[in-house]
């Protein structure tokens, strides 16, 4: 018997995991595919949700304590990996300017950095850019990690901790006696465990049905493409009209993403890709000098308000749930699951838990 299985290995999974292990517990990682490669892998790695104003709270609230906790985290995965996770804190440039009170309202409530440069100093943030506008905002604290290389070394430095990994190894249900969780039921063999954490994305909805909880955890496609671009040719991260362009330290440039109701299909379209590079080109017009090296597309895990369930379950002693980020699960990661691994060994949270509460009703 482990202390506690972890259902999922995408980042939200292996961030749980790591917090587990690192108060001592012992713990398994079960994952139906490959760690990390859902919606971990496709997303884009900023470090700030998009317009992040829009959001409730609560949103803003794990956001504020991941970013202030991010760059320690990855100085101790590098060191306890040999990977490193590529931070950097070139900031972002939203072109977007509708929303400049509430922006401002909001950055001076949480304590943010955020000014309204005119076209020069635009220009001169980011020479590459097209003619859009004569104001922008703009966030220069604002960082991004390449996140297939910080699940790399997340998912390396847990093994280093001897977290157990099972891949390929899909949950089918929990064992549970007189109330309580007791193991995870898989194809071929039983874990037992003192605690369960159902980290699933957005499959995490089905795993809980059996339990009485109807998680209104769905998928939303997102497709993106990547530019096999030169370093310096794009310098800030660049947001507008919902779309976003994320320079990569070796040149590579990142364009997404849509939003797309399609269920688990997670298959790439013409058109997005269509879309996606018309959208490159108005942005950062030398980008069509480059090529397209790759187009993917990844489920993300909505929930309402985007605001994601971190709790433990509402009538099954030891099951835990850390679900339900949306758009946001690199940033949002680090304090999630912090906060759930405080709600399980009942410490002082970092925020206040009862907003990100699972109840019967859902």
């Amino acid at each position: 018997m482990v202390d506690c299985v972890v259902i999922g290995g995408g980042l939200i999974g292996m961030l749980s995991a790591w917090e587990l292990r690192q108060s001592g517990l012992s713990v398994t990682i079960v994952e139906q595919g490959k760690c990390g490669m859902e919606s971990s892998w496709a997303g884009g790695g900023i470090l700030s949700p998009l317009y992040p104003w829009r959001y409730a709270d609560p949103v803003t609230a794990l956001a504020r304590w991941s970013q202030q906790h991010y760059p320690d985290f990855i100085q101790r995965l590098h060191e306890h990996s040999g990977i490193d996770p590529q931070l950097q804190k070139n900031g972002l440039l939203i072109l977007d300017t509708e929303d400049a009170a509430a922006a401002t309202a909001w950055a001076q409530r949480w304590d943010y950095r955020l000014a309204q440069p005119g076209a020069d100093e635009i220009r001169s943030l980011e020479p590459a850019l097209a003619e859009l506008s004569d104001s922008s905002l703009w966030m220069p604290e604002v960082a991004h990690v390449r996140n297939p290389r910080l699940l790399k070394s997340l998912k390396k430095s847990l093994l280093n901790q001897g977290v157990k990994i099972l891949e390929h190894c899909a949950a089918e249900s929990f064992l549970q006696a007189r109330g309580s969780v007791q193991g995870v039921v898989l194809e071929n063999e039983t874990l037992l465990a003192a605690n369960v954490v159902v980290a699933g994305g957005a499959w995490s909805g089905k795993l809980l049905a059996s339990t009485g909880v109807d998680l209104p955890v769905r998928p939303v496609r997102g497709q993106m493409i990547l530019y096999r671009g030169e370093p310096g040719v794009v310098s800030r991260i660049i947001l507008s009209q919902d779309r976003y362009v994320i320079p990569r330290r070796d040149g590579r440039v990142l364009v997404g993403s849509t939003l797309e109701e399609t269920g688990f299909d997670k298959s790439t379209t013409e058109s997005a890709r269509v879309a996606l590079a018309a959208e490159a080109r108005r942005l950062i017009p030398v980008l069509a000098e480059y090529d397209i090296e790759y187009h993917w597309a990844g489920l993300r895990p909505a929930s309402p308000e985007g605001i994601p369930y971190i709790s433990a379950h509402p009538d099954m002693a030891g099951l835990y749930v850390n679900a339900g980020h949306f758009r946001n699960g690199v940033v949002l990661g680090l304090a999630s699951s912090r906060l759930l691994v405080d709600i399980m060994l009942g410490r002082e949270p970092i925020i206040a838990p009862q907003v990100y509460e699972i109840s019967l009703d859902h």
